[in-house]
């Protein structure tokens, strides 16, 4: 019974994190993808994605979240007016990976849908110690 009530309660705060703040808009980035092509191991690379409230409202993004440590985004946390631009910035720090990698970006924003994903790429070659 305690389980059950966990699990709803969890349910619940997940739907509240995912609804988006204000009225809805919408946004075009200029790209949603890139690809850093041969990079090495222990490098930073950095992508501005660029992109335009092509809404009526106000864009709000709640969060931009990349999908492990290794992607880690910036994103503005003021409103971009309607008509304005702004950019996302990733940097990619590969570590130890190697070989074909992609990762993504999660923006959640209040745009329909709510989610957003970018996605970076890259051919990591091994350095060695």
């Amino acid at each position: 019974m305690q389980q059950q009530m966990q699990e709803q309660l969890r349910k619940q705060q997940q739907q509240q994190q995912q609804k988006p703040q204000g009225p809805p808009t919408s946004l075009k980035f200029a790209q949603k993808a890139h690809d850093f092509g041969q990079i090495k191991q222990q490098t930073t690379n950095e992508k501005v994605f660029k992109f335009t409230n092509t809404g009526d409202n106000p864009l709000i993004i709640q969060s931009a979240k990349g999908s492990c440590g290794c992607t880690v985004p910036q994103y503005p946390k003021e409103p971009i007016a309607p008509g304005e631009e702004g950019e996302i910035k990733v940097v990619y720090k590969p570590g130890k990976q190697k070989g074909r990698q992609s990762k993504t970006v999660t923006i959640q924003a209040n745009t329909n849908p709510p989610q957003t994903i970018l996605n970076i790429t890259a051919n990591v070659e091994e350095v060695e110690s």
